[in-house]
């Protein structure tokens, strides 16, 4: 099988996951969920190309974001997109860590700004960009 093949395969396969998971959310009645989930990889670029734009985002910056979006458009990665899980999951965390420098630099208040999506997606990328990642609630119990 040639490798445009196993590319269009791949993303069949993984627009047919993305899609059941949006139907399942709509079927449980989380239609927020849903929505917020089906815009958040648009609501990502539109923050990035905000924050590119944006004059007070220093140029070190600015060639990070250039730099992580050059990556994402290439056809190879550390890990191909090919392949099922991995393949995203290099980008998701490449990303993470991007936003996570941008965070630590003192750009929460920007990216509060600049976010177009909903408040429940920007907590999320928040919570994992902060420096002390994913923090647990505490337990009420004790």
């Amino acid at each position: 099988m040639q490798w445009w093949q196993w590319l269009l395969i791949s993303l069949g396969v993984i627009l047919v996951i993305y899609a059941s998971f949006l139907a399942w959310l709509v079927i449980r009645g989380r239609r927020e969920d849903a929505r917020a989930f089906a815009t958040f990889i648009p609501d990502c670029i539109v923050l990035v190309t905000r924050l590119v734009r944006d004059p007070r985002v220093p140029r070190r910056r600015k060639l990070l974001l250039i730099a992580l979006v050059a990556y994402l458009s290439l056809p190879f990665d550390l890990v191909p997109d090919f392949i099922p899980v991995a393949g995203q999951l290099d980008d998701a965390i490449i990303v993470a860590l991007v936003l996570r420098y941008f965070v630590r630099a003192g750009g929460e208040p920007m990216i509060r700004e600049l976010w177009p999506g909903p408040q429940q997606s920007l907590a999320l990328i928040l919570r994992l960009a902060r420096p002390g990642g994913v923090q647990r609630e505490p337990d009420p119990i004790g």
